[in-house]
């Protein structure tokens, strides 16, 4: 089975989420622990002379600890739900600006080429796209639950102070955050330490109460002690929640640093440019990434693609490493090279971010220098050299950006009619895009008759003048272009309201279902539309199954269909069946035969069932599903369009084949 490093990565940021959740409930236990220790001082003499363990048992201790408890559930819980919106709520949160995909700017088109171009390549849909205005600082983060719905934010100080090169690295480390599962970590780290500076928050409230009472009026004895003891308990609490936050964060910057060294490496392998990122990472080093207009710094810090805040205890609390250290690991030497070059810019002692690595540093270095390969002059057309993935090597194409895909993206883009484009990227044309897919390889008359089925509606219904745009467009490009077109789509399609939503996701159903027959492309649009937008888009499919047995049937059904769609002879689908299961089934203990005929429904049902896998469960479906549609060595664009709609209803993203 191929190497499954996507599958790797989505395991482990699973994984690191149960132990920051754990991280949680253990810090919530001490922290109440703490704030009982100092219940049980003072109330000490009201409860005469018991044991803390006694006391923590009576009224007075649980009564304190379920306060403490709730207090800091209801600090979580809040900001959980604030952040229920996901990325795009982040991004207002930090006063960001949606950057206008028709935008006339000249470094947000630039910004808006590039994501494109890796969203293409990597088999992403397009991030929406955001800027804050006011942060001259060099930064960027991605922000979201899924890829499907993830937001981009960048400074403005980014898009002007950084060469294209640069940025399209920033770029590539931020679709890095996407593609490993890092952003709904992100977010939650956010929600958890909420819950845990609540603690210090009401301390530092009883401590101003205390203090202001005490001397703005003149009171009896026996008010000032009460006043002074509520300020000693405001200023023990504040100590103690506090003290929690410095762990919680002590904790958030070790898990941080990690993610942000294998993103940077990942940059260099999706650019093939260390120089790339490399060049913005000194920038940042001489002109620094704080951002300064925002009270939320420090809760993004953990997310920027460099440091948002100025901590105290830098290097215990930094949420990336070294600006030096990162250079070096992205190649060795490169720093001196960016030095020498840009030396007479300012001072290299002004350089920000600790202790310098020796040039020969070991670690990702080496994942840098490996997956680094120069970028060649003289290429030929991207689309000619594009060649065959051997069915081996399909999943671990999985989550990555090639050079055959990103060289397909930059023909596509290259090719598109200005027109077309621009109408992507409005919810008009974006809609009749979805429409016109379905329509576009039937006669005039049979077009007009399909189409006559959709409601009038000011947004929803058939517009004529955008479809007599649109439809040409689409014959010249072809066919094997449409997922692409749609992936430019997105972020114009989840502007629209929910009713919206649904109404467009009913208005597809209709026109495929028109003539009484659902084919392969009909069904994997409307399952595409339906998983982006629908109801439950943006939510994480929990893993419920950790072996294949459960989901045998759910495998027999898909892999009776991969089998027929990939050779129209009955007898070789029966043989490219037989292979492809037989990594599931051990033929000793009982035989699995192919089914004669899948419903559409059926696939759908099976394939919700294998999204619930382990995510190191999955590569083996994706290849033996390549398997039977690459057999004879080429995979047609049905073909690629049925393995697009078994990835992406698995939450694997398929690169262009």
């Amino acid at each position: 089975m191929a190497h499954p490093g996507f599958f790797q990565r989505q395991a482990h940021a699973r994984r690191n989420t149960g132990l920051l959740v754990f991280l949680f409930l253990t810090a919530v236990v001490l922290i109440t622990l703490a704030v009982c220790v100092v219940g049980y001082l003072v109330t000490r003499s009201e409860t005469s002379s018991l044991a803390f363990h006694h006391w923590l048992l009576s009224n007075h201790g649980l009564i304190t600890a379920s306060a403490v408890v709730a207090l800091i559930g209801i600090g979580s819980l809040v900001r959980w739900v604030d952040l229920a919106g996901g990325g795009e709520r982040v991004a207002r949160m930090v006063g960001a600006r949606a950057i206008d995909p028709d935008t006339r700017d000249p470094d947000e088109r630039k910004l808006r080429n590039i994501v494109e171009e890796m969203a293409i390549a990597s088999g992403v849909t397009v991030p929406e796209l955001y800027v804050m205005d006011q942060e001259t600082g060099i930064n960027a983060f991605v922000a979201g639950y899924t890829p499907g719905e993830a937001v981009m934010v960048v400074t403005h100080g980014a898009l002007t102070q950084l060469t294209r090169d640069e940025l399209q690295g920033v770029v590539g480390h931020e679709f890095s955050h996407i593609l490993n599962g890092d952003m709904r970590i992100n977010v939650r780290l956010i929600a958890l330490l909420a819950g845990i500076l609540m603690i210090g928050q009401i301390g530092q409230f009883l401590l101003r109460a205390g203090f202001y009472s005490s001397h703005g009026v003149r009171s009896r004895n026996r008010d000032g002690r009460a006043q002074a003891a509520m300020a000693v308990v405001g200023l023990a609490l504040m100590i103690i929640g506090y003290v929690g936050v410095f762990f919680g964060r002590l904790i958030q910057s070790a898990v941080s640093r990690q993610r942000e060294m294998l993103a940077d490496a990942s940059s260099v392998q999706f650019t093939r440019n260390p120089e790339g990122i490399g060049g913005a990472l000194f920038k940042i080093g001489m002109k620094g990434g704080y951002l300064d207009t925002t009270s939320h710094a420090s809760d993004m810090n953990h997310m920027c693609f460099g440091e948002a805040a100025r901590m105290k205890f830098t290097s215990l609390l930094a949420s990336h490493p070294p600006i030096d250290v990162r250079i070096n690991a992205i190649q060795p030497g490169l720093l001196a090279r960016l030095r020498s070059r840009l030396r007479d810019t300012r001072p290299t002692s002004d350089l920000r971010g600790g202790a310098r690595a020796p040039d020969g540093s070991t670690g990702f270095a080496d994942v840098a220098r490996d997956i680094y390969q120069p970028v060649r002059s003289g290429r030929t057309s991207p689309i000619a050299r594009a060649a065959p993935v051997p069915a081996k090597e399909l999943s671990s194409q999985v989550g990555t950006v090639t050079r055959q895909g990103e060289d397909f993206a930059m023909a596509f883009l290259e090719q598109l009619p200005a027109t077309f484009r621009t109408l992507l990227y409005t919810r008009a044309g974006a809609i009749q895009l979805c429409y016109a897919m379905l329509v576009t390889d039937l006669s005039r008359d049979q077009r007009k008759e399909r189409l006559s089925l959709l409601s009038d509606h000011p947004v929803l219904g058939c517009q004529p003048e955008i479809m007599s745009k649109i439809l040409p467009a689409l014959k010249s490009i072809g066919e094997g272009v449409r997922f692409p077109a749609l992936e430019l789509a997105m972020p114009a399609l989840r502007k629209l309201d929910p009713e919206e939503r649904d109404g467009l996701i009913n208005n597809v159903r209709k026109l495929a279902a028109a003539d009484e027959k659902i084919s392969l492309f009909e069904l994997t649009l409307t399952s595409f539309l339906s998983r982006h937008l629908g109801d439950h888009a943006g939510r994480v499919v929990p893993v419920r199954y950790k072996s294949y047995k459960p989901l045998l049937p759910a495998i027999q059904r898909l892999l009776s269909l991969m089998a027929r769609a990939g050779t129209s002879d009955n007898t070789e689908a029966q043989k490219l069946y037989q292979e492809a299961v037989a990594g599931f089934v051990d033929t000793r203990k009982g035989d699995l035969p192919p089914l004669e005929k899948v419903t559409m429904r059926q696939l759908q049902e099976a394939l919700r069932a294998l999204n619930s896998l382990s995510p190191l469960l999955k590569p083996a479906i994706i290849d033996a599903c390549a398997h039977c549609v690459s057999h004879d060595g080429k995979v047609e664009v049905r073909e690629y369009e049925l393995m697009r709609l078994v990835a992406d209803q698995m939450d694997c993203p398929m690169p262009p084949l």
